[in-house]
């Protein structure tokens, strides 16, 4: 651990800029991380004072192929991004954070039993991340904490996962000298936000802010889900990934989401099974006309998309690892094509004067023409588009998109090989 004033100085004398430019990616970047990461000491020092302290990275992430199916067992292809979540951290008794503007109440650590005031709560996600690190028997700790993030809440970017694995990585630096698995720490933050913050989300944000890089996961085996690195460099195929915000939150959408994995679990109850992709395909298809009678006619959509969902990530993989990238485009927009219709979930049906995502789509696909391809990402209903646009035609598009979702909305973003880390 370093002094705080003596990081500062570390910094201001470019001795991190050779680890900032592994972790950022982009060298344009450079001079604002620096800037960020000072002003986010100098919040910590007229917090806690001028301690020794670690500084822990975590990046949101971008849900390339795979639109909900991690909560079915199935496929996904997700890439960290390099906007991230950052944390100044010092040891203490009690856990303290400040989450830029936002208070966290302070949380004994000899008391993790799941409160019911905090349920939806960052208190109850914290709470919930030691409560299973201590039950796995790893060592914890109190800790005083400034955390910063430039991963847009409500944007489908995974706010809520980065903060989770924040939370575990935190833990595994500063208490078991980073030994604790990065799968780890995804699975340990999606018991939490399952089980006190009571959201039934997948497992696939937490993996991908975790382990990092572009990589396919395989959830067959939940309890131990398949990884793989894709070892390409997006830069080789002229494309940009652009992350649209479309400036409409994910708030009070969580029984919208709910809906989906809980349609798609009426459909396998219909089979005996738990989960989706323990059902045969083709026995699904015979049952049709019995399954509508049993769940509904959107029940039977999704898992349609399902089914079909899980086919398209490993087509996107294996067009990636072939150097293939109008395939894996024709992959990207025919996945879009099957959340808008079958997955439904590009606005809420509640809602249904609100369709900032539809609008952006349909805006997209009049900009880019033969240009590019764009999707609904992350889990839908509000937040953000994708879009993978032609390096030459990105400025265009990016100025003819802000046109309507105003200036600062489209990020150009590029894939970082860092989950969770350790910065200094």
């Amino acid at each position: 651990m370093t002094p705080a004033t003596k990081l500062i100085q570390n910094i201001q004398n470019n001795q991190l800029d050779d680890i900032l430019l592994d972790v950022y990616v982009d060298e344009s970047l450079l001079s604002y991380q620096k800037e960020r990461y000072i002003k986010a000491i100098e919040k910590y020092i007229s917090l806690y004072g001028d301690e020794e302290i670690e500084i822990y990275s975590v990046p949101g992430r971008s849900e390339v192929c795979g639109n909900h199916t991690d909560h079915q067992n199935g496929e996904v292809l997700a890439a960290a991004i390099n906007l991230d979540m950052i944390a100044i951290v010092g040891k203490s008794d009690t856990i303290h954070v400040l989450s830029d503007d936002y208070d966290i109440n302070t949380i004994d650590v000899s008391d993790l039993t799941k409160k019911d005031s905090e349920v939806g709560t960052s208190e109850g996600l914290i709470r919930g991340v030691l409560y299973k690190l201590q039950e796995l028997k790893y060592h914890i700790g109190g800790f005083n904490a400034f955390i910063t993030s430039d991963v847009l809440q409500g944007s489908g970017l995974s706010s809520s996962a980065a903060f989770e694995v924040m939370i575990g990585t935190i833990i595994s630096g500063l208490y078991n000298d980073m030994s604790i698995d990065p799968l780890l720490i995804a699975q340990i933050g999606q018991y939490s936000e399952n089980v006190y913050f009571e959201k039934p989300c997948g497992l696939m944000d937490q993996c991908a802010c975790s382990i990092g890089s572009l990589i396919h996961i395989d959830f067959k085996d939940s309890a131990s889900p398949m990884v793989e690195k894709i070892e390409v460099d997006f830069p080789e195929f002229k494309h940009s990934l652009c992350i649209i915000d479309v400036h409409a939150s994910h708030a009070d959408l969580t029984s919208d989401y709910a809906d989906i994995p809980l349609e798609m679990k009426q459909v396998a109850k219909f089979f005996n099974k738990n989960v989706l992709r323990e059902v045969d395909e083709q026995d699904f298809y015979q049952q049709i006309p019995a399954i509508r009678k049993a769940t509904n006619d959107r029940a039977v959509l999704r898992a349609m998309h399902l089914f079909n969902e899980n086919k398209r990530v490993v087509q996107a993989v294996n067009a990636l690892n072939a150097l293939d990238f109008d395939t894996f485009k024709e992959t990207i927009k025919a996945s879009g094509e099957s959340s808008y219709k079958y997955l439904q979930n590009c606005y809420s049906p509640h809602d249904a004067g609100n369709q900032a995502v539809s609008l952006a789509i349909a805006l997209s696909e009049d900009i880019l023409q033969d240009k590019g391809v764009c999707r609904v990402h992350g889990g839908g209903f509000a937040g953000t588009i994708q879009a993978f646009v032609e390096d030459e035609f990105v400025e265009t598009y990016k100025t003819e998109i802000e046109k309507y979702f105003g200036e600062g909305s489209c990020h150009v973003l590029k894939v970082r090989k860092y989950g969770g880390k350790k910065v200094s």
